[in-house]
């Protein structure tokens, strides 16, 4: 009897967005501060619904990554992934992972923050990953996203290219905010806000 379990990794898993907590992680507070005060008028946009999420999260990847060296800027990835995620994450959430695992079920990460700072965390955790893709041209992060951000309807895309679910006899989801919604119907069981 196969068995997998899909789950968002921020906020579900994390108490604190990655994405966030990354940009202060490498550029310190008062430059993530700044920077988002020179992009707001684009975030106003996002929330009204006048932009769509993948052209904000781009316009704030650019702003802070923008020709940045793959090289230094995957280092500083693993370092947050080994360094900062651990004292992001719901202790309940590992609880349940580690519980799925022990009954052999195949654990998936399927989120919207880059792969970059999520991939070694997942590969440490023994879990797989499905995530947001960066762009890479002649050695540098463009800040543009490959393909779409993975949230709402392209988790669902992600996972689909990725798994034949009908293999799976039980499938559970786990997420927290409205954009996981379309992955929580994937499920035979799901759970939203499981581990406040």
């Amino acid at each position: 009897m196969k068995q997998i379990a899909f789950f968002d990794f921020d906020g579900t898993i994390t108490t604190k967005d990655s994405f966030l907590e990354f940009i202060k992680y490498l550029k310190g507070n008062f430059r993530f501060y700044t920077g988002f005060l020179l992009n707001s008028p684009f975030l106003v946009a996002y929330k009204l619904g006048i932009i769509s999420n993948q052209l904000a999260k781009e316009r704030v990847m650019r702003f802070f990554f923008g020709n940045m060296p793959v090289e230094k800027f995957q280092l500083a990835c693993n370092e947050f992934s080994d360094k900062a995620i651990p004292l992001l994450i719901r202790s309940k959430a590992m609880l349940e992972i580690k519980k799925l695992q022990e009954a052999g079920v195949e654990v998936v990460i399927v989120s919207a923050s880059a792969e970059n700072w999520l991939r070694s965390w997942c590969a440490t955790q023994g879990v797989s990953l499905l995530a947001t893709r960066m762009v890479q041209n002649k050695g540098k992060i463009t800040g543009k996203l490959e393909g779409l951000n993975c949230h709402g309807e392209e988790k669902v895309r992600r996972v689909h290219e990725a798994y034949d679910l009908s293999e799976y006899t039980r499938i559970y989801c786990y997420g927290d905010t409205k954009g996981d919604k379309p992955l929580l119907g994937l499920a035979t069981f799901s759970f939203y806000k499981p581990f406040r």
